[in-house]
């Protein structure tokens, strides 16, 4: 069926939770959240989607691991962001107790272990937020580890588990995930953060999108310092 003209021409609705008609699997993530009054600890910019299959409303049950909120640390996600199928998140209440000989956590059993050691006095470390930039892409299966920062226009493998921050515009992979290459040199990378286009009103980022997608980093400077 031939798309009429006004259809063709139209923005993405940033709070629709289904954005493309007749395609479940992608949720914006932002609308979402704001329908879920029980998760207060989490923040997801405009446009920032999720791929899934099966599960793609569940994604704050089920890919965000050991949200039990103890730790006050939070989860924030720029806008523009694409997240694969089952990418997770771990916060820093999955983490155990390290400083004596045992690791087990007594205290969730209760009773006399409670007793014994309040988690109160269990000798955790502060949690640190996680923080993952603007248009990022993680890959399917993909582990962020809690308190890890993630630059803008970074890349994560498939399977990768982030436990270290990832500089901007960097590709990481692996377990451990470590950078395998630079989108960008470090000073077009500082140049493209500065342009800051995914803060950009959304006509505007539609106008520079065949620059975004094919253009230069110069290109787009020439575009932002022009176009209104």
């Amino acid at each position: 069926m031939t798309r009429s003209k006004a259809e063709a021409e139209a923005l993405p609705d940033p709070d629709a939770i289904h954005p493309i008609p007749n395609k479940p699997r992608i949720v914006f993530l932002k609308p979402l959240l704001d329908s879920l009054a029980e998760i207060r600890n989490v923040e997801v910019g405009a446009f920032t989607y999720y791929d899934d299959p099966l599960h793609a409303r569940d994604f704050f049950r089920r890919n965000l691991l050991y949200n039990f909120g103890a730790s006050g640390a939070r989860l924030r996600i720029g806008r523009f962001g694409a997240i694969a199928t089952a990418a997770r998140f771990m916060f820093p209440d999955a983490m155990h107790a390290m400083e004596g000989p045992s690791t087990y956590p007594f205290g969730i059993l209760g009773g006399g272990f409670l007793g014994a050691l309040p988690f109160a006095d269990y000798p955790f470390k502060p949690g640190r937020d996680t923080v993952v930039g603007h248009d990022v892409w993680v890959g399917m299966e993909a582990l962020v580890m809690p308190g890890v920062r993630i630059g803008h226009g970074a890349v994560i493998g498939a399977r990768a588990v982030v436990a270290s921050d990832v500089p901007d515009y960097a590709v990481v992979a692996g377990n451990p995930a470590r950078v395998v290459r630079r989108r960008y040199t470090e000073e077009e990378a500082a140049r493209l953060v500065a342009i800051g286009w995914w803060d950009w009103p959304v006509a505007r980022i539609a106008r520079a999108i065949p620059l975004l997608v094919k253009g230069g980093v110069a290109a787009l400077e020439d575009f932002a310092a022009r176009q209104p």
